[in-house]
């Protein structure tokens, strides 16, 4: 009998304020939304609190990549865009906390992203050097624009002629035509990659940064402008350069954000400074050109005057009447506004960490100014004020997550609290809420238990103390001077009467606790005291206790574990075997089996009677850090710096279950007392709650689900273009915006099935129509259960109607040329009936498309598509003329409304008097 197994799936991830993603504000300027590594989170900053969480559902059974790029829709859709480190933009809904739409197009991390002003068109850029256009409404992409030849940086809509600029690690910054989907302008002339760009609100001014000291500026030409340079130049360039300026940070710039009343132009750079500048108004930067001009005009007469009054010759004097010819000529060209008449550097913001990024709220702050949010590489948020020269910070939020990586985690008896530590703090959290009860200042921890009692903890550090931690009242009650070098492993006394510790310093060292009567009133407090010392020939990186209190198994740095009895510390064993160092161990409940984990990337199961090695094991694709038992069974949970956790069983050496969602290495792990939950902590400062759920598995399923996982993960591999493939490809050119993922080629499949089964039912109903006309007694042939009742049309329209809209263009290209003549001729077949017509528009316009040339050299495909061509444009235009209906409908619906309001209005002055007459005719004159 095959055996089951109850599978573990991901619960909770908490510890996470901000990842490798840039911030963004709601449009109320109150929340402000983050990426928790795959999941997005949204924090009200004043009153430090989460608000929100909204959760990267899985796809194809694989864990959410992590979060990018987040853009911010318009204010009346609620709806924000999500692009991942896989090529994925995502889609949500921030009322209901649901993904409506998840789009692939890029084969590289989405690094760029950018809704338009009206929020019904959508721009990403990635790594693999495309820019994809979305339509929003649509839920699917219209094209994809190639031309740069590295990493898209920063995107951006032109109002203004339907444009879109876009800027490239290839020290390019391109215009897009959208309306003809080529590139109109190219900017070329930096000296490195184009890092971030920003338009001002009201579409005049472009900003980019690089990775040198200065900033571009360019304006932006209307289409009168465009024309006049278009006859100077013979181009129509959009954007027309207005020299640069200069910053005060010497790092690469990483993005430009300009405030909403475009007053104020933030830049941030990859260090810890950011630069602001103020935008002049109109008649500042006048009288700044003006004074620019006159102190120019005077030092050229200074150098004219100097010239004469040295009594130079002839010659001399008319060089100088010439330069000052030359000046004059060029007098036209400075009464032209530049970058340093526009911009005036103003005070700058240095944080006490580097800047991951930023963002401006979009509306002003009751004190005036504007508010900054600011996120942090230690996964902290801050916000500042910022009103004219003055800068304050006002808040932060750092509490709910750890500044570095999680080293240790540990659980109560009870399972209610968590330790996890960190450099210098130690946290404490609810298992079950995620949610964060105390942070305590410690030392570096690495290693940490509890207390019998769960009131107090022990924490041993990197620099060699034992730091005694009063868990209710937040506070480090001792630091103890136990080891000369860093404290690796802590294992608490089966009869809970102290612990055990190993060091870098080559000595075990066990501990009992102990109460010290404080002086006076004080209460009394828990310390340690050292009873015994075992020295050791290497140093100590990983000790352990058996249940049965009988054996202490003790992993050295010479790849070796010795095993000694714990009463008398006599030698035991030594289990060798391991090719390097054992960084962690376990011992099962009855006391029968060790496990051992080595950064030799394997895993062996020793028997502690004789110490024979009953299997060796290749676990993780690095080193093993961190091994555990599942109490009172022989199943075992691995940690390794490949990001993911294993459960294995012991005792027939067989993988059950990889748990994956972690983005860094696993540093640790802790499993209940029940073994009905774990904890597991990593590089990525999150942490990870997997619960053992009801569902049951078996191992031969799962075996063949890594296999299929291997299998999908090469057939959604990147093919045809590198992440800076942009060599041999037009440009400017114009591709398809989806790509092939198995959403894509199983929604073919189930056209192509579909088709089938339909034209076998139609095959069946001809056949039984030959034979009455033989027999009229036949009887017809039973309904197809398959088809549920509906008939060959139905069936095939109900296949291609539940295809994503964002994967039916990749699916029609999967299918093979006579299933596409077949599906035009069911086409026909629903325009008649006005089935679902905006479908079959779609999908009539991609498969003449896709399959022009073969529709051009196929005769019998004529009749089809003449009569596809009639019935396309009686069908649309019904559409049409219904909108327009209704669209009037609505408009006399809203002067209707107006026309009452006004009424209203009317009547009110009329109760309050007669002063108000003259402006109620002039209301009432307007509506």
């Amino acid at each position: 009998m095959v055996k089951a197994y109850l599978r573990y799936d991901l619960a909770n991830t908490f510890g996470v304020v901000a990842s490798n993603s840039n911030v963004v504000y709601d449009h109320s300027g109150k929340l402000i939304i983050t990426a928790s590594l795959e999941n997005i989170t949204i924090w009200n900053v004043k009153q430090g609190t989460l608000v929100k969480t909204l959760i990267t559902p899985a796809s194809s059974g694989r864990a959410p990549a992590e979060v990018s790029q987040i853009a911010v829709g318009r204010s009346d859709s609620h709806q924000i865009a999500v692009g991942h480190a896989d090529g994925t933009v995502r889609l949500w809904n921030l009322q209901s906390g649901t993904c409506d739409v998840t789009l692939s197009g890029h084969k590289g991390q989405v690094t760029a992203l950018k809704y338009n002003q009206q929020g019904g068109l959508l721009a990403s850029g990635a790594q693999d050097t495309d820019i994809i256009v979305w339509d929003v409404a649509a839920e699917s992409g219209l094209y994809r624009l190639r031309g740069h030849q590295d990493q898209v940086t920063d995107l951006a809509f032109l109002q203004q002629g339907n444009k879109l600029i876009s800027c490239s690690k290839d020290s390019h910054v391109r215009v897009w035509d959208l309306d003809t989907q080529h590139c109109s302008q190219t900017l070329v002339g930096y000296r490195g990659e184009v890092w971030a760009l920003a338009l001002d609100p009201i579409q005049s001014r472009l900003v980019t940064g690089s990775a040198d000291v200065d900033l571009q500026m360019y304006e932006v030409l209307n289409r009168e402008a465009a024309g006049k340079e278009a006859g100077i130049s013979g181009q129509h360039d959009t954007l027309k350069s207005m020299g640069s300026i200069r910053r005060q940070s010497t790092d690469r710039v990483t993005r430009l954000c300009f405030d909403q009343p475009g007053s104020t132009l933030a830049c941030q750079t990859t260090g810890k400074l950011m630069d602001f500048f103020k935008v002049r108004s109109e008649s500042e930067a006048q009288k700044h050109m003006r004074r620019r001009r006159k102190r120019k005009r005077e030092k050229i007469s200074k150098s004219q005057g100097a010239a004469d009054s040295a009594g130079r010759d002839s010659q001399a004097a008319a060089s100088a009447a010439e330069g000052g010819d030359n000046a004059a000529g060029k007098e036209e060209e400075d009464e032209k506004l530049t970058a340093a008449d526009e911009l005036a550097p103003m005070q700058t913001i240095r944080c006490k960490q580097k800047i991951r990024s930023f963002a401006m709220a979009p509306v002003q702050s009751a004190k005036g100014g504007v508010n900054l949010t600011i996120a942090l590489v230690n996964n902290s948020l801050e916000v500042w004020h910022i009103k004219d020269e003055d800068v304050s910070r006002l808040h932060g939020l750092d509490s709910p997550g750890h500044r570095s990586d999680i080293r240790t985690v540990a659980l109560s008896s009870d399972d209610s609290l968590l330790l996890s530590g960190s450099n210098n703090e130690v946290k404490i959290w609810n298992p079950r809420s995620g949610a964060c009860l105390r942070t305590i200042e410690a030392g570096y921890g690495l290693c940490a238990l509890f207390a019998p009692g769960n009131r107090h903890a022990v924490v041993g550090t990197k620099e060699g103390t034992l730091d005694v931690l009063d868990v209710g009242a937040s506070s480090r009650l001792q630091s103890v001077a136990a080891h000369a070098g860093a404290v690796w492993s802590l294992a608490a006394l089966p009869d809970n009467s102290g612990f055990v510790s190993g060091s870098a310093d080559k000595e075990i060292k066990f501990w009992e606790w102990a109460i010290v009567e404080q002086d006076g009133t004080q209460p009394r407090q828990l310390t340690v005291h050292n009873t015994r010392t075992l020295k050791m020939t290497d140093e100590v990186l990983c000790v352990r206790i058996s249940p049965n209190g009988k054996l202490l198994a003790v992993s050295l740095l010479d790849f070796t574990i010795k095993v000694f009895f714990t009463d008398s510390l006599k030698f035991f064993l030594s289990l060798y075997g391991h090719k390097l160092p054992v960084l962690s161990m376990d011992i099962s409940s009855d006391s029968t089996l060790l496990v051992s984990g080595a950064a030799d990337k394997n895993i062996k199961i020793w028997g502690l009677d004789f110490g024979d090695c009953h299997r060796s094991l290749f676990a993780h694709a690095d080193s093993v850090m961190q091994v555990a038992f599942v109490h009172n069974t022989h199943y075992v949970f691995t940690a390794g710096k490949d990001k993911v956790v294993k459960y294995w069983d012991a005792d027939k050496f067989e993988q059950l279950l990889t748990l994956e969602g972690h983005h860094g290495e696993v540093w640790c792990m802790a499993l209940s007392a029940h073994g009905d939950f774990l904890v597991t902590g990593s590089h990525d400062r999150s942490l990870r709650r997997w619960e053992r759920t009801d569902e049951p598995f078996f191992v031969e399923e799962e075996r063949e689900k890594r296999l299929e996982s291997l299998f999908e993960a090469d057939l959604e591999g990147p093919s045809g273009r590198s992440n800076n493939g942009g060599e041999g490809v037009q440009e400017g050119s114009v591709a398809p915006a989806g790509r092939k993922t198995l959403e894509t080629l199983g929604a073919a499949d189930s056209i192509a099935e579909a088709l089938e089964m339909a034209a076998n039912e139609r095959k069946r109903h001809e056949d039984h129509v030959k034979e009455r006309q033989g027999d009229p007694s036949t009887k017809p042939p039973p309904p197809n259960p398959l088809m549920m009742g509906m008939d060959a049309g139905g069936y095939v329209l109900k296949a291609v109607g539940s295809v994503k809209a964002a994967d039916l263009e990749q699916a029609l290209l999967v299918l093979p040329f006579t299933e596409a003549l077949r599906l035009l001729s069911y086409l026909c077949q629903w325009l008649k009936k006005g089935l679902q017509i905006e479908l079959c528009c779609r999908v009539s316009t991609l498969l003449v498309r896709l399959h022009h040339p073969q529709l051009l050299a196929t005769p019998a495909a004529r009749p089809t598509l003449i009569q596809l061509q009639s019935l396309l444009r009686q069908r649309v235009q019904g559409l049409k003329d219904t909108m327009g209906f209704n669209l009037a409908a609505l408009q006399h619906l809203k002067r209707s409304a107006k026309e009452r309001q006004a009424g209203l209005s009317m009547g009110r002055d009329d109760e309050d008097g007669t002063e108000s007459r003259p402006v109620k005719r002039r209301i009432q004159a307007s509506a």
